[in-house]
């Protein structure tokens, strides 16, 4: 029986519109009347991700920053962030690159400048953001940092295939075709519901992990039942155990119909 649902937001039960439909919200409250914990994981910030939890009606643990953050109703149950000199080797990469960075430091983003990358960011995913220098930024708590480019898709490819080899010591993900994201190697997916696991003494096949995007590769490898969309990538079906239909014809819907709501 299926105890834990862990599943990603954008592609899998939002929409890209940025809605839900409403046989998600009634499925999600089905989960949630008949005792199964539906938490939210994703790589959105904290900030924006709870929101979310709440138009859900949740009132589990949010894990965000890609799992390295989880809060449950103001409290901090799991960090892990970069260091400074690890945020300073990637932010000088950037530099060198040309490419757009967010930095994400205490659950606030900053970009240095305002730009189309930043402003298209978070008009998309109605998120406030801050211009400040990112030399004057105390970097204490650096969630992640992501790069991101929408004019050349091909060449986060290839920074996804190049940079672990640069950055071993990083967690080092393409969460969208445009977005790299850069963060501590026990910030993923997998490390923060295996976290929850161990919190709740669930077993393996207990748990169901649903998502879409390769930087839910790490979340399906932790759970005991492995649901990709059916407008997932091609990676990430590869590892699945089932694929659901697309989010535009509630495929997350439909898989905890077969796996939960029997």
């Amino acid at each position: 029986m299926i105890k834990l649902v862990a599943t990603d937001i954008d592609g899998t039960i939002l929409i890209p519109e940025g809605e839900f439909t409403q046989g998600v919200k009634k499925c999600v409250k089905e989960l949630c009347e008949k005792g199964i914990k539906v938490v939210l994981v994703t790589g959105r910030m904290h900030a924006a991700a709870s929101l979310i939890a709440k138009d859900l009606g949740l009132d589990t643990p949010v894990v965000s920053y890609q799992g390295g953050l989880i809060k449950n109703n103001g409290e901090t149950l799991y960090q892990r962030c970069l260091t400074e000199e690890q945020a300073e080797r990637i932010l000088a990469w950037a530099k060198e690159e040309k490419i757009h960075i967010n930095l994400y430091n205490d659950d606030i983003l900053f970009s240095e400048k305002v730009c189309p990358e930043i402003t298209r960011y978070c008009n998309n995913l109605h998120t406030k953001y801050t211009i400040k220098p990112f030399c004057e930024i105390e970097k204490t708590r650096i969630n992640k940092l992501l790069a991101i480019d929408y004019e050349n898709p091909e060449r986060i490819n290839r920074y996804e295939k190049e940079l672990p080899q640069i950055f071993p010591e990083l967690y080092i993900v393409k969460s969208t075709p445009y977005f790299l994201e850069f963060s501590n190697p026990e910030g993923s997916k997998y490390c923060a519901v295996k976290y929850l696991q161990s919190l709740w003494g669930l077993k393996d096949e207990e748990i169901l992990t649903i998502g879409d995007q390769n930087n839910d590769i790490a979340l399906l490898k932790a759970g005991g039942v492995k649901v990709a969309m059916g407008n997932a990538t091609e990676e990430l079906k590869e590892i699945a155990d089932y694929i659901t239909d697309s989010v535009y014809e509630d495929g997350f819907v439909k898989a905890m119909e077969k796996f939960c709501l029997k």
